[in-house]
């Protein structure tokens, strides 16, 4: 019997297969190889990539810099986060290195990202909100750069790339895999991946993935802790496909990483040894998330596809510990100030859209319409002193009290909805080696604050704003391509404070601005991506000289970078690059530090990835990693800094067989040479890197 691949309107590949599959029985679509999806040379990344609203385009067909992770590409890695993922080789991703922290932590192309602006199968929301374990997902997708048009604007407003997760779904093949992992000091735990298909066209499938990992990491007193139970059901027709998604997630890290400051006058301290925690060894910080997804695709005719998408999820929060610390003599005495926060957050998330083709004269159209829905309700809790809990120690040799009690008062009410109405139209030329997309998306925002005791709405924000996009992309030949686009950011806006002179005044949404071009070299199995951009991202500040409210300042990146993944040879896989970004305060309040550097991103980072199958021992890979970059600003005025770190992984794996069943066993050591070295990290100024860690695990199929 035929089974019928998954089919999007957009998907150019698919397109030009034979369209009367139902007349060819007896066809098996071995794992949709013709799709932009499809792994690239090497299985490290795919061929291409969700690009929000107008769907899956191959890497060569897409005007803008990004990149697709597989569930391979992750398994080897041996990831526990997505920042682990993203971040090993893409230079435009700079993660500050550091273990336990309350929340993963990233930038893309020197924007700091919020990890609740990462999307789930293309819905907001529905991702857990601080912290990630990457078992549920079949690919990991970065895209570098605004993306207002494609995705609307995120929750939080993030505008240096947006990150999208796809779910796993249940393969042709049967799948059930074990696999077992330890990893320093002692952390043991399992995954549980099963993959199964059913009824006459294989049209049902249920994939099941389980994780849990417990036990002390490589960092003193700090102890991970991690479940993760998540479901893919998929239904697909010869017209219709239907598919939901269930996942429940709970993350602990007792001990956790929140970072120190530095007291006026004090220089960058010595690093301690690395395996050092700085912050006191009871705190925790707690992570539950939990969501329900449900999405369907129907075929209208051949040339129009509608879809829609609905999700509803649930995060509860809680945190007790260092809420700051700030170091106060050059000996490297500190006093820790104790904090407790909690949160309730309800979340749905929904997209409505069609895409279709249609031809008028000589230029083909690719059109797409799409409505997006989000809205969260969200109770805060807790206080940011503990009376009576300040604590002084020394960062060689930190010694911590008792726990302080838990006391976490309602503090505040927030509701948040966001919707967004996007067109495009993608025109081909010249048999599709130009391609044109132009597209608008009109954003909503509406944000309310209650009183926690009377429940009266206190304040509201409601604004609007259009953000418009162009992009071109010229495939010069069938192994280059050259692009450009405009594309814009959409962030919240604010109230003009009470002290200011327009108190009171509403903003509407920011707007970050990029302009990019680039070029792909796709070398049948190996390939480069060049990129030039310059983003600009306007910030609030109230003057001191007219005491006006108003977004007048600015900071401006501005980039070159080089990227390349796949296989140059046989055996051989690579993947990495070199960015330079050029992070600069361009206007500020009063003209204060304009110019300087925008704190917490190096200006160079240079990475590789490297595998090779040793001819000599059929099934052994021997890997490597290097990381290098510059020096990190931690202070606006750019007087004091973070050095720049080059940081060595090395590992094996290996694949055999026992019994029938195929094996394959990975080990790795991160920071290979224990190499102490400080990070920026969120909300602090300086936080150690992870020490020297050893992971393993043994993979079995069965």
């Amino acid at each position: 019997m035929a089974v019928a691949a998954p089919y999007s309107i957009s998907q150019t590949a698919a397109s030009q297969r034979p369209e009367a599959t139902a007349t060819l029985p007896q066809v098996t679509v071995k794992e949709n190889a013709a799709l932009p999806t499809a792994p690239y040379a090497g299985g490290q990344v795919s061929s291409g990539g969700r690009l929000g609203f107008l769907g899956d385009k191959d890497f060569m067909e897409t005007p803008f810099n990004a990149i697709s992770y597989t569930d391979k590409f992750v398994e080897d890695r041996q990831a526990q986060t997505i920042t682990e993922v993203i971040s090993a080789t893409d230079p435009t991703v700079f993660s500050n290195g550091v273990s336990g922290a309350w929340s993963e932590a990233y930038s893309i192309r020197g924007f700091s990202s919020n990890t609740y602006d990462m999307t789930f199968g293309g819905l907001y929301g529905m991702a857990p909100y601080y912290r990630t374990t990457p078992e549920m997902f079949g690919r990991i997708e970065v895209l570098k750069g605004p993306s207002a048009l494609l995705n609307g604007m995120p929750p939080g407003g993030s505008v240096g790339g947006s990150v999208n997760l796809v779910p796993k779904r249940a393969g042709n093949e049967p799948l059930t895999r074990l696999t077992t992992t330890y990893m320093s000091d002692s952390q043991f735990g399992g995954h549980i991946d099963v993959g199964r298909r059913f009824g006459d066209d294989k049209q049902f499938g249920i994939r099941f993935n389980g994780a849990y990992r417990n036990g002390d990491g490589a960092v003193n007193d700090q102890e991970k802790k991690v479940q993760l139970a998540s479901v893919g059901l998929d239904w697909r027709g010869e017209r219709a496909r239907i598919s939901a998604d269930i996942y429940a997630s709970d993350d602990r890290v007792n001990g956790v990483t929140r970072g120190i400051n530095l007291a006026p006058g004090i220089a960058i301290p010595r690093p301690p040894k690395a395996d050092t925690l700085l912050n006191p060894d009871w705190s925790y910080v707690h992570n539950k998330d939990k969501a329900v997804m449900v999405r369907g695709e129907f075929d209208v005719s051949d040339q129009v596809m509608a879809y829609a998408a609905f999700g509803v999820s649930k995060t509860n929060y809680q945190y007790n510990g260092a809420m700051s610390a700030q170091v106060l003599n050059a000996a490297g005495d500190y006093r820790t100030s104790m904090g407790q926060l909690a949160f309730d957050q309800k979340k749905q998330s929904a997209e409505l859209g069609l895409k279709g083709k249609l031809q008028t004269g000589s230029i083909k159209h690719q059109w797409a319409l799409n409505a997006t829905h989000y809205a969260h309700k969200q109770n805060d809790f807790g206080r940011r002193s503990v009376p009576g809990a300040d604590w002084t120690t020394n960062l060689y040799n930190p010694v911590w009290g008792p726990a302080a009690e838990f006391i976490a008062p309602h503090i505040s009410h927030t509701e948040v909805r966001l919707a967004s109405y996007g067109i495009a139209d993608t025109l081909s030329f010249a048999e599709d080696r130009v391609q044109l997309t132009l597209g608008a998306r009109h954003q909503q925002v509406v944000s309310d604050t209650f009183g926690v005791t009377s429940g009266a709405r206190t304040a509201r924000y409601d604004q609007s704003a259009t953000s418009p996009a162009a992009a071109l992309v010229v495939k010069a030949t069938d192994h280059v391509s050259v692009y450009a686009n405009y594309i814009q950011g959409l962030s919240q806006g604010a109230t003009a404070p009470m002290t200011a002179a327009n108190a009171g005044e509403v903003f509407a949404p920011y707007k970050s601005k990029q302009k990019e071009v680039g070029v792909k070299l796709d070398l049948g199995g190996f390939a480069h991506t060049f990129s030039l951009f310059e983003i600009n991202r306007p910030s609030s500040y109230t003057d001191p000289v007219t005491n006006v409210y108003s977004f007048g300042g600015e900071q401006r990146n501005r980039g070159l970078e080089w990227g390349f993944f796949g296989a140059p040879l046989s055996g051989v896989r690579l993947m990495g690059g070199v960015a330079y970004t050029a992070p600069k305060l361009t206007q500020t309040a009063g003209g204060v530090n304009q110019g300087k550097t925008a704190t917490g991103v190096p200006k160079w980072q240079g990475k590789l990835g490297a595998e090779w199958d040793v001819p000599a021992l059929q099934g052994l890979t021997v890997t490597a990693n290097a990381t290098a970059v510059s020096k990190q600003y931690i202070s606006a005025d750019n007087q004091l800094w973070a050095s720049g770190r080059t940081i060595y992984d090395v590992g094996a794996r290996y694949s055999t067989k026992a019994a029938e069943y195929p094996i394959t066993l990975r080990a790795t050591v991160n920071n290979v040479t224990n190499k102490a070295y400080w990070g920026m990290p969120l909300l602090s100024s300086l936080a150690l890197g992870a020490p020297r860690t050893v992971v393993v695990s043994a993979s079995v199929d069965f």
